[in-house]
């Protein structure tokens, strides 16, 4: 089980991705799965279109797209993450550009831990799971 950062054209943001990782572990117990392989692919807003092109059929700007690959309980995919819609999400929510980046990471991890964002009850499910995991980060 790794939890593995990279960048692709973009900078690594600035994130301590040792205890980052904890983080996502204990998450993942804490939903009472297991954590598997998982990677977070920080890259720009460009480059995550043409994934989301290439893959999805979606032909949009977005923070985030994950790919889920766990079977059974574990939880393993990709999670690719544009730096770029991040800061524009963090100015327009009047948020901390550090606080938006852990909450698209962890919003991207309860993606793989099976939870949805397609209708208003899912999302205010997901939004009070990523609120309770900032808060245990100490983020918020």
């Amino acid at each position: 089980m790794s939890i593995s950062f990279y960048n692709e054209d973009v900078d690594m943001p600035d994130f301590n991705k040792p205890a980052a990782a904890a983080w996502i572990r204990r998450t993942i117990k804490s939903e009472n799965r297991e954590a598997g392989d998982c990677s977070i692919i920080f890259c720009s807003d460009t480059y995550l279109l043409e994934i989301n092109e290439k893959y999805l059929n979606h032909d949009y700007f977005t923070d985030i797209v994950a790919f889920d690959y766990g079977e059974n309980n574990k939880v393993s995919g990709d999670l690719f993450i544009s730096v770029d819609r991040v800061k524009d999400n963090a100015a327009c929510y009047n948020a901390d550009v550090k606080q938006e980046l852990h909450r698209v990471v962890i919003h991207g991890i309860l993606h793989l831990c099976g939870y949805n964002d397609s209708n208003e009850s899912e999302q205010k499910q997901m939004r009070e799971k990523e609120n309770y995991y900032l808060k245990m980060r100490g983020l918020l």
